[in-house]
């Protein structure tokens, strides 16, 4: 097992207080309560309104973080933001965070990673903590998914939420283990088309016809990605054991991306990690891709279910298709 030398210190998350369940879906689809939780295992979900943009959670739960630490915005060396939905295409949704935070001595990009975002940020995080590019590294993971979903495709309009997390990445402060013990990341751009949007870029620019063929809307074969996700999700988490020299029994819990419940019962169920173990979420935030396992990990801290000294694996599949692993001692 390799000697951790970047921690995670803090976090912190925001929801939007609007929830809206599957009774109001289905109103305006031909849907069922019964049938999104017997599929999905979502019975409600956070939207956002116009006001609550990508940025503005980001905030949120970015100066949560900075308070936990004692730090201001002007402490952060660097800004690695998630998000497979920014406010705008230009410039990232890092700058436009690093702005509205005033951080700015901090460098700040994003990383499209989709649902393994939060992940593969992490990972980056880490690795300017290795390279002495930085002691106090944020790291913001953030969708506002409501925005770009087909609201008329029953498939996946119930699928996701909004909301944002995050955690702050620094030289590890201790010499008790406590830190970063593996990570895992992996890519198969040739099922892209699994799970995308075809249009609202430079080959595809908007157009009249962008909102009228529904392509600037998320799209999504349901069934191959279930497939995919959970064996990809199975290889993550027998990588990030390996790669630290621990197995099942050594995880004090699981923080799985918050998908589809079935996905993550599979993904338990191949780790060899019981459900007491897993935390689960999705009923009540649904798919909040890259944001998913940073509103998990922040309230498993805040509920206890996350204490010091426990070792917690997180593993995430997303579009692209992305997916990834992290083994991390708290």
């Amino acid at each position: 097992m390799k000697r951790p030398f970047a921690e995670l210190s803090g976090t912190g998350s925001y929801a939007p207080p609007r929830v809206m369940t599957n009774d109001e879906f289905s109103k305006i689809l031909d849907t069922s309560d019964q049938w999104i939780r017997d599929r999905t295992g979502i019975r409600e979900r956070r939207v956002s309104s116009k006001e609550e943009s990508n940025a503005c959670m980001g905030k949120a739960a970015a100066l949560q973080v900075l308070e936990e630490n004692g730090l201001t915005p002007m402490d952060l060396d660097a800004i690695v933001y998630a998000t497979a939905s920014p406010d705008r295409l230009l410039p990232s949704q890092a700058c436009d965070l690093q702005a509205i935070l005033g951080a700015k001595n901090a460098a700040a990009f994003d990383v499209g990673a989709a649902c393994s975002g939060f992940v593969f940020a992490l990972n980056v995080a880490e690795g300017l903590i290795a390279s002495e590019q930085g002691k106090n590294v944020l790291v913001v993971a953030a969708e506002k998914l409501t925005s770009i979903m087909d609201w008329s495709d029953r498939t996946t309009a119930v699928l996701f939420g909004d909301g944002a997390g995050a955690t702050l990445v620094r030289p590890v402060a201790n010499s008790k283990g406590r830190g970063i013990l593996s990570s895992y990341m992996k890519s198969d751009g040739t099922l892209a088309e699994l799970l995308y949007r075809p249009g609202g870029g430079a080959t595809h620019p908007p157009s009249p016809e962008l909102l009228t063929d529904h392509s600037y809307y998320i799209k999504m074969a349901g069934r191959e990605v279930f497939k995919a996700a959970v064996l990809s999700m199975a290889d993550a988490c027998d990588q990030a054991l390996q790669r630290a020299g621990l197995t099942a029994g050594d995880i004090d819990l699981l923080i799985p991306h918050q998908a589809n419940i079935r996905i993550i019962e599979a993904t338990a169920k191949h780790a060899g990690v019981p459900m007491d173990k897993v935390y689960v979420n999705v009923d009540r935030f649904g798919n909040t891709s890259a944001a998913s396992i940073a509103i998990a990990l922040d309230e498993a801290v805040k509920t206890g279910r996350l204490k010091a000294g426990m070792t917690v694996m997180f593993v995430a599949f997303g579009a692209g298709f992305t997916w990834a692993s992290m083994v991390v001692r708290w």
